[in-house]
Protein backbone atom coordinates (compact mmCIF):
# COMPACT_ATOMS: atom_id res chain seq x y z
CA UNK A 1 0.00 0.00 0.00
CA UNK A 2 2.71 2.56 0.95
CA UNK A 3 4.37 1.67 -2.47
CA UNK A 4 1.22 2.53 -4.06
CA UNK A 5 1.04 5.64 -2.15
CA UNK A 6 5.09 6.52 -2.87
CA UNK A 7 4.20 5.69 -6.65
CA UNK A 8 1.45 8.13 -6.88
CA UNK A 9 3.38 11.08 -4.77
CA UNK A 10 6.22 10.67 -7.63
CA UNK A 11 3.91 10.92 -10.08
CA UNK A 12 2.52 13.96 -8.75
CA UNK A 13 5.54 15.17 -8.21
CA UNK A 14 7.10 14.58 -11.82
CA UNK A 15 3.38 16.47 -13.24
CA UNK A 16 3.90 19.49 -10.99
CA UNK A 17 7.42 19.73 -12.29
CA UNK A 18 6.32 19.53 -15.98
CA UNK A 19 3.46 21.67 -15.71
CA UNK A 20 6.07 24.02 -13.98
CA UNK A 21 8.12 23.91 -17.02
CA UNK A 22 5.94 24.31 -19.33
CA UNK A 23 4.41 27.25 -17.83
CA UNK A 24 7.37 28.94 -17.78
CA UNK A 25 7.92 28.84 -21.57
CA UNK A 26 4.02 30.11 -21.76
CA UNK A 27 2.58 26.33 -22.04
CA UNK A 28 3.81 26.66 -26.14
CA UNK A 29 7.35 24.94 -27.09
CA UNK A 30 7.06 26.20 -30.32
CA UNK A 31 7.39 29.64 -29.85
CA UNK A 32 10.27 29.03 -27.45
CA UNK A 33 12.20 26.94 -29.68
CA UNK A 34 11.57 29.20 -32.94
CA UNK A 35 13.09 32.41 -30.89
CA UNK A 36 15.88 30.32 -30.11
CA UNK A 37 16.30 29.07 -33.57
CA UNK A 38 16.42 33.08 -34.63
CA UNK A 39 19.09 33.83 -32.19
CA UNK A 40 21.17 30.76 -33.74
CA UNK A 41 20.95 32.22 -36.93
CA UNK A 42 22.41 35.60 -35.60
CA UNK A 43 26.44 36.22 -35.41
CA UNK A 44 26.99 38.10 -32.15
CA UNK A 45 24.49 36.53 -29.55
CA UNK A 46 25.33 38.87 -27.21
CA UNK A 47 23.44 41.67 -28.91
CA UNK A 48 19.98 39.07 -27.57
CA UNK A 49 21.81 38.51 -24.51
CA UNK A 50 18.12 38.59 -22.77
CA UNK A 51 17.07 35.92 -24.24
CA UNK A 52 17.91 33.41 -22.18
CA UNK A 53 16.16 30.50 -20.15
CA UNK A 54 16.20 32.65 -16.49
CA UNK A 55 13.52 34.42 -17.71
CA UNK A 56 9.94 33.66 -19.76
CA UNK A 57 10.59 34.64 -23.29
CA UNK A 58 7.48 37.14 -23.20
CA UNK A 59 10.26 39.59 -21.00
CA UNK A 60 12.86 39.17 -23.83
CA UNK A 61 13.60 42.22 -25.18
CA UNK A 62 11.75 43.16 -28.38
CA UNK A 63 9.35 40.32 -28.14
CA UNK A 64 5.73 40.75 -27.03
CA UNK A 65 3.46 38.37 -26.29
CA UNK A 66 -0.90 38.38 -26.59
CA UNK A 67 -2.41 38.40 -22.94
CA UNK A 68 -4.89 35.41 -24.06
CA UNK A 69 -2.57 32.67 -25.55
CA UNK A 70 0.80 33.93 -24.31
CA UNK A 71 1.92 33.46 -27.46
CA UNK A 72 3.87 35.75 -30.00
CA UNK A 73 2.16 38.40 -31.42
CA UNK A 74 5.08 40.84 -32.05
CA UNK A 75 8.76 40.97 -32.65
CA UNK A 76 10.48 44.59 -32.81
CA UNK A 77 14.00 44.68 -33.53
CA UNK A 78 15.11 47.97 -35.34
CA UNK A 79 18.22 49.26 -35.55
CA UNK A 80 19.68 46.45 -32.87
CA UNK A 81 22.69 45.67 -34.96
CA UNK A 82 21.68 42.26 -36.08
CA UNK A 83 23.95 40.34 -38.42
CA UNK A 84 23.42 36.89 -40.06
CA UNK A 85 20.23 35.29 -41.51
CA UNK A 86 16.62 35.15 -41.27
CA UNK A 87 16.21 31.66 -39.85
CA UNK A 88 13.08 29.70 -41.48
CA UNK A 89 12.05 28.71 -38.01
CA UNK A 90 10.36 32.53 -37.42
CA UNK A 91 7.12 30.77 -39.70
CA UNK A 92 6.83 28.71 -36.92
CA UNK A 93 5.30 31.62 -34.79
CA UNK A 94 1.81 31.43 -36.48
CA UNK A 95 0.05 33.66 -34.15
CA UNK A 96 2.59 36.90 -35.41
CA UNK A 97 1.23 39.85 -36.18
CA UNK A 98 4.58 41.93 -36.60
CA UNK A 99 7.93 41.57 -37.96
CA UNK A 100 9.99 44.88 -37.88
CA UNK A 101 13.69 43.51 -38.82
CA UNK A 102 14.51 47.35 -39.73
CA UNK A 103 17.86 48.37 -40.31
CA UNK A 104 19.98 45.64 -39.19
CA UNK A 105 22.81 43.63 -41.33
CA UNK A 106 20.37 40.79 -42.36
CA UNK A 107 21.46 38.89 -45.44
CA UNK A 108 20.82 35.96 -47.47
CA UNK A 109 17.10 35.09 -48.77
CA UNK A 110 13.77 35.89 -47.69
CA UNK A 111 12.87 32.51 -45.77
CA UNK A 112 9.69 31.14 -47.82
CA UNK A 113 8.69 29.61 -44.58
CA UNK A 114 7.06 33.46 -43.80
CA UNK A 115 4.11 32.49 -45.78
CA UNK A 116 2.65 30.56 -42.74
CA UNK A 117 1.97 33.72 -40.91
CA UNK A 118 -1.79 34.09 -42.22
CA UNK A 119 -1.81 36.62 -39.26
CA UNK A 120 0.90 38.61 -40.53
CA UNK A 121 -0.01 42.49 -40.52
CA UNK A 122 3.36 44.47 -40.38
CA UNK A 123 6.47 43.01 -42.15
CA UNK A 124 9.17 45.19 -42.10
CA UNK A 125 12.49 43.96 -43.45
CA UNK A 126 13.81 47.20 -44.76
CA UNK A 127 17.03 48.42 -44.66
CA UNK A 128 18.85 45.51 -44.75
CA UNK A 129 21.27 42.74 -47.02
CA UNK A 130 18.62 39.98 -48.09
CA UNK A 131 19.14 38.95 -51.70
CA UNK A 132 17.39 36.64 -54.13
CA UNK A 133 13.64 37.10 -54.99
CA UNK A 134 10.91 38.04 -53.49
CA UNK A 135 8.69 34.85 -52.02
CA UNK A 136 5.96 34.40 -53.98
CA UNK A 137 4.00 32.74 -51.20
CA UNK A 138 4.04 36.24 -49.41
CA UNK A 139 0.77 36.06 -50.91
CA UNK A 140 -0.30 33.72 -48.11
CA UNK A 141 -0.52 36.20 -45.91
CA UNK A 142 -3.92 37.94 -46.62
CA UNK A 143 -3.98 40.26 -43.41
CA UNK A 144 -0.55 42.50 -44.42
CA UNK A 145 -1.36 45.99 -44.15
CA UNK A 146 2.03 47.07 -44.46
CA UNK A 147 4.73 45.47 -46.10
CA UNK A 148 8.47 46.87 -46.34
CA UNK A 149 11.33 45.48 -48.42
CA UNK A 150 13.25 48.77 -49.18
CA UNK A 151 17.07 49.22 -48.97
CA UNK A 152 18.00 45.31 -49.83
CA UNK A 153 19.54 43.35 -52.68
CA UNK A 154 16.76 41.55 -53.98
CA UNK A 155 16.62 40.72 -57.45
CA UNK A 156 14.01 39.19 -59.86
CA UNK A 157 10.43 40.30 -61.01
CA UNK A 158 7.96 41.68 -58.82
CA UNK A 159 6.16 38.34 -58.22
CA UNK A 160 2.31 38.36 -59.79
CA UNK A 161 1.31 36.94 -56.55
CA UNK A 162 1.37 40.06 -54.49
CA UNK A 163 -1.71 40.96 -56.55
CA UNK A 164 -3.07 38.52 -54.32
CA UNK A 165 -2.70 40.30 -51.08
CA UNK A 166 -6.15 43.26 -51.70
CA UNK A 167 -6.02 44.32 -47.82
CA UNK A 168 -2.36 46.05 -48.55
CA UNK A 169 -1.99 50.06 -47.93
CA UNK A 170 1.34 50.16 -48.18
CA UNK A 171 4.45 48.16 -50.40
CA UNK A 172 7.88 49.55 -50.40
CA UNK A 173 10.51 47.91 -52.75
CA UNK A 174 12.64 51.24 -52.80
CA UNK A 175 16.88 50.70 -53.82
CA UNK A 176 16.64 46.79 -54.93
CA UNK A 177 17.65 45.29 -57.89
CA UNK A 178 14.41 44.52 -59.46
CA UNK A 179 14.01 43.81 -63.05
CA UNK A 180 11.26 43.02 -65.50
CA UNK A 181 8.57 45.79 -65.31
CA UNK A 182 6.16 46.59 -62.96
CA UNK A 183 3.39 44.25 -63.03
CA UNK A 184 -0.45 45.21 -64.47
CA UNK A 185 -2.01 43.05 -61.88
CA UNK A 186 -0.77 45.28 -59.48
CA UNK A 187 -3.78 47.86 -59.88
CA UNK A 188 -6.07 45.07 -58.70
CA UNK A 189 -4.61 46.10 -54.75
CA UNK A 190 -7.20 48.42 -54.87
CA UNK A 191 -6.41 49.44 -51.13
CA UNK A 192 -3.24 50.63 -51.77
CA UNK A 193 -2.31 54.16 -50.33
CA UNK A 194 1.67 54.32 -50.87
CA UNK A 195 3.74 52.81 -53.86
CA UNK A 196 7.17 53.48 -53.65
CA UNK A 197 9.47 51.35 -55.79
CA UNK A 198 12.01 53.80 -56.75
CA UNK A 199 15.84 52.76 -57.49
CA UNK A 200 15.30 49.59 -59.15
CA UNK A 201 16.07 48.83 -62.95
CA UNK A 202 12.48 47.93 -63.82
CA UNK A 203 12.30 48.72 -67.50
CA UNK A 204 9.18 49.01 -69.23
CA UNK A 205 6.46 51.11 -68.84
CA UNK A 206 3.84 52.29 -66.16
CA UNK A 207 1.05 49.83 -66.46
CA UNK A 208 -2.53 52.03 -66.78
CA UNK A 209 -3.94 49.91 -64.44
CA UNK A 210 -2.34 51.48 -61.35
CA UNK A 211 -5.16 54.10 -62.05
CA UNK A 212 -6.98 51.30 -59.78
CA UNK A 213 -5.46 53.05 -56.90
CA UNK A 214 -7.98 55.64 -55.48
CA UNK A 215 -6.77 56.03 -52.17
CA UNK A 216 -3.57 56.46 -53.39
CA UNK A 217 -1.19 59.06 -51.87
CA UNK A 218 2.11 58.67 -52.83
CA UNK A 219 3.90 57.12 -56.25
CA UNK A 220 8.00 56.82 -56.36
CA UNK A 221 8.93 55.36 -59.31
CA UNK A 222 12.44 57.85 -60.01
CA UNK A 223 15.25 56.07 -61.21
CA UNK A 224 13.37 52.77 -62.64
CA UNK A 225 14.47 52.98 -66.48
CA UNK A 226 10.44 53.60 -67.30
CA UNK A 227 10.02 54.65 -71.09
CA UNK A 228 6.59 55.50 -72.66
CA UNK A 229 4.01 57.87 -71.47
CA UNK A 230 2.40 58.73 -68.53
CA UNK A 231 -0.96 56.90 -68.35
CA UNK A 232 -4.01 59.49 -68.58
CA UNK A 233 -5.51 57.51 -65.82
CA UNK A 234 -2.76 58.21 -63.20
CA UNK A 235 -4.18 61.56 -63.05
CA UNK A 236 -7.16 60.23 -61.85
CA UNK A 237 -5.98 59.76 -58.61
CA UNK A 238 -6.71 62.64 -56.92
CA UNK A 239 -6.01 61.97 -53.64
CA UNK A 240 -2.29 62.11 -55.04
CA UNK A 241 0.41 64.26 -52.76
CA UNK A 242 3.84 62.79 -53.27
CA UNK A 243 4.32 62.14 -57.30
CA UNK A 244 7.65 61.60 -58.39
CA UNK A 245 8.84 60.07 -61.57
CA UNK A 246 12.10 61.65 -61.92
CA UNK A 247 15.53 60.12 -63.52
CA UNK A 248 13.50 57.35 -66.34
CA UNK A 249 12.57 58.18 -70.15
CA UNK A 250 8.84 59.27 -69.76
CA UNK A 251 7.87 61.09 -73.27
CA UNK A 252 4.68 62.46 -73.59
CA UNK A 253 2.61 65.85 -72.73
CA UNK A 254 1.57 66.74 -69.43
CA UNK A 255 -2.55 67.26 -69.47
CA UNK A 256 -3.28 71.38 -69.26
CA UNK A 257 -5.70 70.57 -66.32
CA UNK A 258 -3.24 68.75 -64.63
CA UNK A 259 -3.32 71.24 -60.91
CA UNK A 260 -7.10 70.96 -61.04
CA UNK A 261 -6.99 67.02 -61.26
CA UNK A 262 -4.59 66.68 -58.31
CA UNK A 263 -5.22 69.22 -56.47
CA UNK A 264 -3.46 67.87 -53.31
CA UNK A 265 0.11 67.38 -54.54
CA UNK A 266 2.86 68.16 -51.77
CA UNK A 267 5.70 67.02 -54.23
CA UNK A 268 5.66 66.59 -58.04
CA UNK A 269 9.24 65.65 -59.19
CA UNK A 270 9.31 65.09 -63.08
CA UNK A 271 13.15 66.33 -63.43
CA UNK A 272 15.27 64.08 -66.35
CA UNK A 273 12.89 62.82 -68.81
CA UNK A 274 12.18 63.51 -72.08
CA UNK A 275 8.68 65.36 -71.85
CA UNK A 276 7.56 67.87 -74.16
CA UNK A 277 4.97 70.48 -74.65
CA UNK A 278 4.00 73.42 -71.99
CA UNK A 279 4.25 73.03 -68.51
CA UNK A 280 0.58 74.14 -67.22
CA UNK A 281 -0.32 76.59 -65.81
CA UNK A 282 -3.11 74.77 -63.67
CA UNK A 283 -0.19 73.88 -61.72
CA UNK A 284 -1.06 77.29 -60.04
CA UNK A 285 -4.38 75.73 -58.26
CA UNK A 286 -2.13 72.78 -56.70
CA UNK A 287 -2.30 75.44 -52.82
CA UNK A 288 -0.04 72.31 -51.05
CA UNK A 289 2.64 71.93 -53.58
CA UNK A 290 6.38 72.45 -51.56
CA UNK A 291 8.46 71.07 -54.34
CA UNK A 292 8.42 71.36 -58.10
CA UNK A 293 11.17 69.44 -60.24
CA UNK A 294 10.62 69.87 -63.53
CA UNK A 295 14.16 70.63 -64.75
CA UNK A 296 16.35 68.83 -67.81
CA UNK A 297 13.23 68.19 -70.00
CA UNK A 298 12.02 69.15 -73.24
CA UNK A 299 9.07 71.69 -71.77
CA UNK A 300 8.47 74.68 -74.24
CA UNK A 301 5.97 77.47 -74.48
CA UNK A 302 5.81 80.38 -72.17
CA UNK A 303 5.65 79.62 -68.68
CA UNK A 304 2.63 81.23 -67.04
CA UNK A 305 2.29 79.14 -63.92
CA UNK A 306 1.38 81.92 -60.97
CA UNK A 307 3.75 81.14 -58.44
CA UNK A 308 2.01 83.63 -55.85
CA UNK A 309 -0.98 81.17 -55.24
CA UNK A 310 1.82 78.41 -53.97
CA UNK A 311 2.77 80.07 -50.47
CA UNK A 312 4.40 76.84 -49.28
CA UNK A 313 6.62 76.28 -52.27
CA UNK A 314 10.28 76.30 -51.31
CA UNK A 315 11.91 74.58 -54.29
CA UNK A 316 11.67 74.69 -57.89
CA UNK A 317 13.83 73.60 -60.77
CA UNK A 318 13.16 74.12 -64.09
CA UNK A 319 16.88 74.69 -66.21
CA UNK A 320 17.08 72.87 -69.54
CA UNK A 321 13.72 73.08 -70.57
CA UNK A 322 13.08 75.46 -74.15
CA UNK A 323 10.55 77.82 -72.30
CA UNK A 324 9.47 80.76 -73.74
CA UNK A 325 9.65 82.18 -77.62
CA UNK A 326 12.17 84.87 -77.17
CA UNK A 327 9.67 87.77 -76.24
CA UNK A 328 10.29 90.88 -73.60
CA UNK A 329 7.87 88.72 -71.07
CA UNK A 330 9.26 85.18 -71.39
CA UNK A 331 10.41 85.65 -67.09
CA UNK A 332 7.60 87.40 -66.35
CA UNK A 333 6.25 84.41 -64.14
CA UNK A 334 9.40 85.11 -61.81
CA UNK A 335 7.35 88.41 -60.68
CA UNK A 336 4.88 85.74 -58.95
CA UNK A 337 7.05 83.76 -56.83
Amino acid sequence: MNSRIDFLFSSLVIFLITSNISASIGGNETDYQSLLQFKLMITDEVLLSSWNTSVHFRDWSGVSCGKRHRRVTALQLKSQGLEGSLSPHVGNLSFLRELYLTNNSFQGMIPQELGRLTRLRVLDLGRNRFDGVIPTNLSRCANLNDLRLDFNKLVGSVPKEISFLSKLPILSLRTNMLTGGIPHMLGNITSMEVFSAAENPFGGSIPDTLGRWRSLRGLGFGGCNLSGTIPDSIYNLSRLANFSLAGNQLAGSLPSDLGARLPYLVLLQFRSNNLTGPLPPSISNCSKLTLLEMGDNYFSGKLTIDFGKLKDIYKVTLYNNNFGFGEADDMKFIDTM
